[in-house]
């Protein structure tokens, strides 16, 4: 019996998910036709955090390290709404059937999922949250510039930081206000929370979660929508495909871009129906169902707005497809004005 798993990762959030349809139609956003695929079961993973990533965040937050305990209550900008609805609209068309839906106990998280399960028109939906499907905890980093965190500590180090396997940031010091014994929604477990979390530590509380809860479900042939944060989906996307730890800091995601899996009976990734990896990371089996060069393009200008300390200004704001972008968006999700429609349909005709 082969089981069939989708993971999505988007600007939005983090989304897992499985389904059981006999027969579901997967569309890609990016192609004009769609693949039956025959299956018992799928799994789909999201990061705004697979996998799929929460939305954009409030605008002066977007470049801060944030942490398991969601320092601010980061809340979505209109645009990371936005993407959460387009996301929505790219599993929508997928085809996708939902059982239930896991997510974690950060607002921003809860907020893309209720977005995505909006435009999927399946709010009717078991929402389960958990910490363990929280962002990694970055210790003293949470609520520092990345790029001036950059300046100051170099590149190499900060990217080992975020995306090596073992090497943590400093420990979070008691006096840290967003601590998150601070947090009354972690009032009882305040001896489980870590100051500071590798991917590693991550990986371990993350896979506690996976072989109690996601599998046993999974194998029950249920379908499964999970909407995590970018840390959390990586370590189960390093599980999944079996990457090593020296190559996981290669592996980064995009926001609110939906990642599909096919998985075989041991929950083990079946290849792309094309045969081929995908081009965006160049060692990853899923498919997106953004298509691989928009993904492509996002990933190298997260990778610039992090790294490149030349750039001082927010390139996703400043950029100027940011507005063709936007009417791209409200046209996905059917709010897009006469005009800017009449606009589209001349460009997709040329």
């Amino acid at each position: 019996m082969k089981t069939t798993a989708f993971c999505t990762a988007t600007a939005v959030g983090s989304y897992i998910y499985r389904n059981i349809a006999k027969n579901a139609t997967i569309k890609s956003s990016s192609s004009t036709h769609s693949t039956r695929k025959k299956m018992s079961s799928s799994l789909a993973l999201g990061y705004q955090e697979i996998q799929n990533q929460p939305a954009q965040k409030k605008q002066e937050q977007q470049r801060e390290f944030t942490s398991i305990n969601a320092h601010r209550h980061t809340p979505l900008t209109d645009d990371g709404v936005l993407e959460a609805r387009v996301a929505g609209k790219m599993l929508k068309n997928s085809g996708i059937l939902f059982d239930e839906v896991h997510t974690s106990l950060l607002r921003r998280c809860i907020r893309t999922t209720n977005l995505v399960l909006m435009e999927m028109e399946q709010e009717y939906i078991p929402v389960h949250k958990h910490w363990r499907l929280n962002e990694r905890n970055y210790g003293e980093l949470v609520g520092l510039n990345k790029k001036e965190t950059v300046k100051i500590h170099g590149t190499d180090q900060v990217k080992r930081w975020r995306r090596s396997y073992d090497e943590p940031p400093p420990p979070m010091c008691n006096r840290h206000q967003y601590h998150p014994a601070k947090d009354p929604r972690y009032r009882h477990m305040k001896d489980l929370i870590p100051k500071s979390e590798s991917l590693q530590d991550t990986k371990a509380r993350s896979r506690v979660y996976w072989d109690d809860i996601i599998a046993p479900e999974l194998r029950a042939g249920k379908t499964l929508l999970i909407v995590g944060h970018e840390n959390n989906l990586r370590s189960l996307i390093m599980r999944l495909e079996g990457i090593s730890k020296e190559d996981v800091i290669n592996l980064c995601l995009p926001r609110a871009v939906p990642l599909a899996y096919r998985l075989d009976e041991n929950l083990k990734p079946l290849d792309r129906p094309d045969g081929k990896l995908d081009e965006a990371t160049g060692f990853l089996r899923g498919e997106w169902l953004g298509g691989d060069q928009a993904v492509s393009d996002i990933l190298e200008r997260d990778h610039k707005q992090v790294y490149d300390t030349t750039i001082t200004k927010n390139m996703e704001t400043c950029d100027v497809d940011k507005s063709r972008w936007r009417d791209w968006m409200n046209l996905v999700v059917g709010e897009a004005d006469p005009a800017a429609k009449a606009a589209s349909d001349c460009r997709t005709k040329n």
